[in-house]
């Protein structure tokens, strides 16, 4: 299979993901899309590996996945704990959140 491919297709799902991250506002899929954009980084790893015949990418690969799933748990804990408290998962208003607590 021709290099190109996967990485249009690494290419496509980092646009979707930075596009979720800029014209979203719920915590859900900024989460979500930030997963996006780490799986491309992990199909342009995989297949640089395939191209080069090397193991170096699937190794990095690995810890990419390993940090993405810190990530999504960090941030999940984070989502339950502001609907929770506030009842919303809209970034924009915690963001206010964070911004009337620091004038008081």
């Amino acid at each position: 299979m021709p290099l190109i491919l996967p990485l249009l297709l690494a290419v496509v799902l980092f646009c979707v993901g930075v596009y979720g991250v800029l014209a979203r506002r719920n915590v859900i899929t900024l989460l979500m899309s930030f997963e996006l954009m780490l799986n491309a980084v992990n199909l342009n790893l995989v297949a640089f590996d395939a191209w080069r015949l090397d193991t170096a990418g699937q190794t990095l690969a690995v810890f990419v996945i390993t940090l993405a799933a810190a990530e999504i748990g960090l941030g999940l804990a984070i989502v339950l704990l502001l609907f929770r408290g506030h009842g919303h998962v809209d970034a924009d208003a915690a963001r206010d959140l964070v911004e009337r607590e620091e004038a008081s």
